[in-house]
């Protein structure tokens, strides 16, 4: 067998409209009805269904403006519900790993495998296997790009999603130009708004054209992203799959109100909310954080209330992951930054200089520090078997008036038995 049997594979592997695959999953009515799904307090349009997009509805639209379209044509209007994507993307990305190892997750809805250890011959039938696969596993739709670079993956996986097979196989293509051709250069991955202005200047529309400019010219006129761009569309891997997930630096939760938030209690009761959601991701991840930063912020654009925007950062002696703690310290820094008077429009908290947490004991461990990180894995473990907030702390609240605005929740929760569908004879 010839190593040319084996050159460099690599897959993009996209779910389509995630957020409303999502949705449909647990609602099978809405298969094959117009569907969108909205930011945080239902602000924006943030996934659209293709029927969705044949009407014309925009991406990233505030939902007012396309409101008219949407109840002429009958269009299921989601809220987000970020606990049941985050759960089935994990599902999707856990089952993906069954292919290959070597695997980067690019975003919740996409992932990079490295599909070089299948021959060329077999690669397109790898392809639909995992698209099989991870739709009967899983209920999400995906589209698949394959080629020889992580760039060119993208491209394919840019024509796939126009493609009922939802594949697109680069690989073993001689002349990849009249493809190149028809992808405009804001549609190349790594071209931003200011970079395709550039590159439009001079006279550069499309991604061949990209790809054929000299050498020379790249290099005098770009940077080393704009060089291993072209490389990449000539079909020569420069950006290699990025498989270890560094731990993250700081942990920030913040939301804005669907209700403006005016008096202490109703501030305390979202920064402990926040403070408790911030310690369980840290805690996920066997992190502790060494200081917590509280954010306050009214609207800038309403200024007949007054404008009045203050943080503050405090410093804990040891670091920690403890809840409790963590809530406590978080409270204090909200009451010294408070003021009356003001219609608060966004609040956060923010846990910094994070570490690896220390399991075993240090020289200031007590039996009480052994207690406390048992209590916060029971919790934990709660939560994930029966929802976010089924053991909280009484500080967080209960009504929460303040919270997101979501009039079109779906109320779906992967980990309630009662939202799983039914099968009627």
């Amino acid at each position: 067998m010839s190593s040319t049997q084996y050159t460099k594979k690599i897959a993009l592997v996209d779910c389509n409209s995630f957020y409303v695959s999502c949705e449909r999953l647990f609602n099978p009515k809405i298969r094959r009805k117009p569907v969108v799904v909205l930011s945080n307090n239902d602000g924006c349009i943030i996934s659209r269904s293709n029927e969705a997009k044949a009407l014309g509805i925009k991406m990233g639209e505030p939902y007012f403006k396309e409101k008219d379209i949407i109840v002429k044509n009958d269009v299921q209007v989601f809220s987000s519900n970020y606990a049941l994507y985050g759960d089935l993307s994990r599902r999707v990305m856990r089952t993906l790993k069954r292919f290959n190892c070597d695997i980067e997750i690019y975003s919740i809805d996409e992932a990079f495998l490295d599909l070089s250890n299948y021959s060329d011959n077999e690669i397109e039938d790898v392809g639909k296997e995992i698209r099989n696969v991870v739709l009967q596993w899983t209920g999400i739709p995906t589209s698949i790009g394959i080629a020889k670079t992580k760039t060119l993956s993208k491209v394919a996986n840019h024509i796939a999603k126009k493609k009922q097979s939802g594949l697109v196989s680069l690989i073993g293509v001689e002349n990849i130009d009249p493809i190149l051709e028809k992808v405009e250069i804001n549609d190349v991955w790594g071209v931003g708004k200011q970079l395709t202005k550039f590159y439009h200047n001079n006279g550069i529309y499309n991604a061949k054209q990209l790809k054929n400019k000299s050498n020379t010219w790249i290099k005098k006129n770009s940077n080393v992203l704009g060089s291993r761009t072209a490389m990449e569309l000539r079909g020569i891997p420069c950006i290699d799959l990025e498989k270890i997930n560094t731990k993250r630096k700081s942990c920030v939760v913040s939301r804005s109100f669907g209700k403006r938030a005016e008096s202490f209690q109703e501030l305390k009761e979202a920064i402990a909310g926040y403070s408790l959601n911030a310690s369980e991701k840290i805690r996920s991840e066997s992190l502790v954080a060494k200081s917590i930063t509280v954010f306050i912020r009214t609207n800038p654009f309403q200024n007949r209330y007054g404008f009045y925007s203050n943080s503050k950062t405090i410093d804990l002696p040891m670091a920690t992951n403890n809840s409790i703690e963590i809530v406590k310290t978080a409270v204090s820094g909200l009451e010294t930054i408070f003021k009356n008077g003001y219609r608060y429009q966004k609040a956060g908290v923010m846990l910094s200089h994070l570490s690896d947490s220390n399991n075993g004991k240090n020289l200031f461990s007590s039996e009480r520090d052994e207690k406390i990180n048992s209590l916060m894995k029971s919790i934990d473990n709660t939560n994930y078997k029966y929802g976010r907030s089924t053991l909280s702390l009484a500080s967080a609240g209960v009504h929460k008036k303040w919270n997101s605005r979501r009039q079109h929740y779906s109320k779906i929760d992967t980990a309630d038995f009662y939202s799983l569908p039914t099968i009627k004879n």
